[in-house]
Parts: structure tokens; C-alpha cells; sequence
């Protein structure tokens, strides 16, 4: 039910997309008076689930869930039909329109996902507004319990103050900062350190494979939930959501450290304090040979352990007005990040290429049970991501079209039919070829 359900939001986002995307061109295309043959939401090679014809045009839905397409007459696209071109050009075909019209055509898709994933983060910013933990609020640093964390030479209590110079507002932005990053300040004890973090650090982060996420946690207490199989204290006073305050008389407030000083008390019976309610009750525990009580906690999230008065959130509410230049400024900064990391992947060095994902990576972003404002939320992003990634100016991408057409504004000269035939036909491998990569590291990443 898990896979239906997080399956049933990503078709429904991409399907979303993909129509948006391709009404970009199809607008200004009959705007233009040019002749679109088909509109298309996937793939239809060979047959198609659903086709009727309207006018000149045919909708339809193809079987293929890649994408989908207008057949624009006069157009080399994806559809590969050169049939055409060898017949004298028509007024209605697009190779027959001025070059500025047929750049308006090819801009329409990339233009239509811009703005469609602004006005989603305005809404967004109007209808739940902001609610993080601000990282200046967690005064008593970091809790490191991520191997790698502890590889990059972070400790328990550190404070993460800047990446790259840029002071780390929210908490929950240090693990993207350090993927986008490549240097860090923190303080410790009261002293400023300075850190690079290392070139493959990326890789580092991929080879976690399920634990990948969050590398630091805030601080968080020792609240029981149960006991373990053949625990020692079984038979203990323990109850449902105890906090351990205090072990042999020795004040405490976190996990790490009543870790710690379990540590320190291996085989031996020690004395603890837990708050309970709003009172605290003292009673002995055995630590076994591993320096463990034999017990499962509580996973506390941000909520919880602002309830718990361990830290206070921040949550911000915005009037329609002040959304505006909140839901632009948080596109600008997903675009910002989005083009970092493809930086990243492009340096073999970095090992990011490994975290490429398909299909598979993209729909296991979608929760496992519905929430409106996390689809939003991603679908915001995959149609800023997918505007971006069609204005790379690579053949049978809306930016390889562009390329070739300002290419004919500035020098005058327009590239010739079978050249552009060429063009789309690389393209069109290269593009296959990444998609069999990205799809490959998700079905590798299955069996690891």
C-alpha cells in the first residue's frame, strides 16, 4: 500500500508537470498560428491508451510514462518524423516562422514550469507558512551519532555556525549546505574552527544507502518507550516515556550524555533519576556488559522536543502579500541548490554521480501517506528542476532548440534541416543513455 500510494502521487505530479510543460508550447504556438499535430501526456510508440482528434490536433495519452510532447508541424522533436521536411515549408509549419517566434514556442514549456513552481511556493508560504527550528536555537550544539559525522571530526555539542561563509539559518539545512558546500565553521568550547569538508563527501553520503538523511540531530533526551528482549531491567520501575535526568546523582539533560556515562558504568547497577510527569522518581537499573539498560527510546522530532521545552521553533506566517517575494525567494533558492549539485555531479571527484537516481529515487521522495503540502512541496520543486533541466543547451531539449535559434538571430544564418536531424538524434541517444544511468544507480542501489 506504501508503493501504491507514494506510486500514485508521483504519476499525478508528473503527469501535471508534463501537461503544463507541454501547454507552454502549445499556447504560443497557436497563438502564432502554428499547426501543433498531436498533444501528447507520454509516450504513445507503437499504439495509444487514449487519442481524439479536435481540430487539426490529436490529444492523446501514450503507454511510455518518459514524458510527453506537442508534434508541432515543420518541427524535428521527438517524435523523429522527417517525412515533412522534404516537402516545400507551409505558412502554418514552424521551420516557417521568424526565428524570435519559434524562440517564444521553445521557451513556453520552460517558462510554464518556472512559474508554475513559484506560484506553488507562494501558496505554499500563504496557506502553512514556515515552521523550522532556527539553528542559533540550539545552544547547546549538535548531537553526532551519524558514522559520518564522526568521520568529519564533528562531537557532541559542537555548533555549526556557517558553509562557505553563509551562516546556517534553519538546522535542518547543514546536511544540504554540506553537500552544496565546501567549507564549514563551527565552534567548540567556545573556540571558532574552520573545516573543509572533504571532496567526496557526496560519496560518503551515498555509501550510507538507508541511513542517508539528516548527519547531525539536535540534542535530544533519554525518553524510554520499551524494553528490549531479555533486558536486564524488565522487572524496573521504568514506565512509558520516562526521562532520564540524572544517573548516580550526577545531573542530566541528553541522550549522548547519559550514553556516556552508561559507558563509564559497565556490569554495574546504578542509581537513576527519571522525570515523570512533573516529578521525578529515583530507582536502581543494571548496565549491561555493553553499556546499555537493554531498552528502546523514543525518536524525538523537532516537535516533540519543542513540547518537551527543549527548543522553541520558529513559525512564520505569511500574508498574501508578504508570500509573494517569500515563495520567489525560496524557487531561487531551490534553483540555487539544484545547479550547486549538478556542479557536483559533473566533478567525477565528488562521487555524486553515484546519487543520480531515476524514477525510483524520485517517487520514494513522495510520503508513504498523503499530505497535500508535501506534494506541493515537490512538485514545486521537480517542476523548477524540470524547467532547468530542459534549458541545457543539449539537442532534443527545449535549450538545444534555443541554442540553434538564437544561433540563427545572431549570425543570420539558420542550420540546415539535416543538421538539425543530426542534432536531435544525439541528443536523443545522450539523453536515453543518462536515463539508463540514473535508473541503473536506483535499481543497484535496490540490491546493495
Amino acid at each position: 500500500m506504501e508503493i501504491l500510494i507514494k506510486a500514485s502521487q508521483f504519476i499525478l505530479s508528473l503527469s501535471l508537470l508534463i501537461v503544463l510543460h507541454e501547454l507552454g508550447h502549445f499556447i504560443p504556438a497557436k497563438l502564432f498560428k502554428t499547426r501543433v499535430e498531436k498533444f501528447y501526456l507520454f509516450f504513445d510508440y507503437k499504439f495509444s491508451i487514449f487519442k481524439k482528434k479536435i481540430g487539426e490536433t490529436v490529444y492523446g495519452i501514450g503507454w511510455i510514462p518518459l514524458g510527453g510532447y506537442v508534434k508541432i508541424s515543420g518541427m524535428i522533436d521527438e517524435s523523429m518524423d522527417t517525412e515533412q521536411l522534404k516537402q516545400e515549408p507551409k505558412p502554418w509549419e514552424f521551420r516557417s516562422k521568424p526565428a524570435w517566434q519559434r524562440l517564444i514556442i521553445m521557451l513556453g514549456g520552460v517558462f510554464v514550469n518556472f512559474i508554475l513552481g513559484i506560484f506553488i511556493y507562494i501558496m505554499l508560504m500563504y496557506s502553512y507558512g514556515e515552521k523550522y527550528l532556527p539553528n542559533e536555537n540550539v545552544n547547546d550544539g549538535i548531537w553526532v551519532q551519524d558514522s559520518l559525522a564522526v568521520r568529519l571530526g564533528l562531537q557532541n555539542g559542537d555548533k555549526i555556525l556557517s558553509v562557505d561563509g553563509q551562516k546556517i539559518k534553519k538546522f535542518s539545512d547543514i546536511t544540504i549546505e554540506f553537500i552544496n558546500g565546501n567549507n564549514y565553521t563551527l565552534e567548540r568550547n567556545g573556540l571558532i574552527i574552520e573545516k573543509e569538508l572533504p571532496v567526496d563527501f557526496i560519496d560518503k553520503l551515498i555509501t550510507r544507502g538507508k541511513n542517508a538523511g539528516m548527519i547531525v540531530r539536535p540534542r535530544s533526551p533519554f525518553m524510554f518507550a520499551e524494553f528490549q528482549e531479555n533486558s536486564l531491567n524488565v522487572d524496573s520501575e521504568l514506565m512509558d516515556k520516562d526521562i532520564v535526568v540524572a544517573i548516580n546523582g550526577q545531573s542530566l539533560k541528553y541522550q549522548d550524555e547519559v550514553e556516556n556515562l552508561l559507558n563509564k558504568n559497565k556490569g554495574k547497577e546504578i542509581s537513576i533519576t527519571v522525570k515523570r510527569g512533573e516529578n521525578n522518581k529515583t530507582f536502581n537499573l543494571m548496565v549491561n556488559e555493553n553499556g546499555k539498560l537493554g531498552v528502546i527510546i523514543y525518536g524525538l522530532g523537532f516537535t516533540d522536543l519543542e513540547k518537551l521545552g527543549y527548543y522553541e521553533l520558529a513559525n512564520v506566517n505569511y500574508s498574501l502579500a508578504a508570500a509573494i517575494p517569500a515563495g520567489i525567494n525560496k524557487s531561487y533558492q531551490t534553483l540555487a541548490n539544484y545547479i550547486k549539485q549538478l556542479k557536483k555531479i559533473i566533478n567525477p571527484n565528488t562521487g555524486a554521480y553515484k546519487g543520480l537516481g531515476g524514477f525510483i529515487s524520485i517517487g520514494s521522495i513522495f510520503p508513504s501517506t498523503w499530505s497535500a503540502e508535501s506534494f506541493w512541496n515537490i512538485t514545486a520543486f521537480l517542476s523548477i528542476m524540470l524547467g532547468f533541466m530542459n534549458l541545457l543547451p543539449i539537442p532534443a531539449l527545449d535549450g538545444g532548440h534555443v541554442v540553434f535559434t538564437l544561433w540563427e538571430i545572431i549570425t543570420r544564418k539558420k542550420p540546415s534541416d539535416k543538421f538539425l536531424e543530426y542534432a536531435q538524434v544525439t541528443g536523443f541517444i545522450l539523453l536515453i543513455t543518462l536515463l539508463i544511468f540514473a535508473n541503473g544507480n536506483d535499481v543497484f542501489r535496490l540490491f546493495q
